[in-house]
């Protein structure tokens, strides 16, 4: 008689090549739901799991790949790329990961449209990195890295950071925070001139 295996979560995510917390997600959304014991503990059946890849070929006909990312805010910090790299390339042989695309890119960490940022969010959201390694993780964005880690989550993308605080470099964060505050300076600005603009078209209203 044939016995339908059962896979516990993390399991069930190895088998399927997704990490828990996306397979997780496949069930709330009830694209690949789970079974449940009486403590509420989910499991699969390897002959739904089997299914679950036939039904989605395109998410299984190429590897999944790890990628890590290395940045700098301008040109002349190419060196600290440099020194960046040959960090993650040893914490990437030291975790066992092998094939992995490494791209360095030139650009500051408040800037959310960096051409290769991007192209890295919308692979993730296609499903085809299962790994993304940083130095730090201001590297991927100065702020709003917990939006980026959910997203990555959702997709079943690991984010894998080394936290090497010399991989942060303090001229970059100094020029980052200036920015920051030229930016809300400039609207606190324009807040004032609007005040008086207004102000003196209600003036000149009362004196018609």
């Amino acid at each position: 008689m044939y016995m339908d295996k059962k896979y516990r979560l993390s399991d069930a995510a190895t088998y399927l090549g997704y990490n828990k917390v996306y397979l997780q997600s496949l069930d709330r959304r009830g694209i690949l739901v789970a079974h449940r014991t009486r403590t509420s503990q989910r499991y699969y059946l390897e002959s739904e799991l089997d299914e679950f890849l036939h039904k989605e070929p395109t998410e299984k006909t190429e590897p999944r790949i790890v990628v890590a990312y290395c940045r700098v805010s301008s040109s002349n910090q190419k060196p600290d790329l440099k020194n960046q790299r040959s960090v993650i390339e040893d914490f990437c042989i030291a975790k066992g990961y092998s094939d992995v695309q490494y791209v360095e890119e030139i650009g500051g960490g408040l800037n959310f449209q960096r051409k290769l940022f991007c192209s890295i969010i919308s692979s993730i959201m296609r499903h085809e990195i299962s790994v993304l390694v940083v130095a730090h993780k201001d590297r991927l964005c100065r702020f709003g890295f917990e939006l980026i880690k959910y997203i990555a989550e959702q997709n079943g993308t690991k984010i894998d950071i080394l936290n090497t605080e010399k991989m942060s470099p303090e001229k970059e964060m100094v020029t980052d925070l200036m920015t920051i505050i030229h930016c809300f300076s400039s609207r606190l600005y324009g807040l004032r001139n609007y005040r008086k603009a207004l102000k003196t078209a209600l003036e000149n209203k009362d004196q018609k």
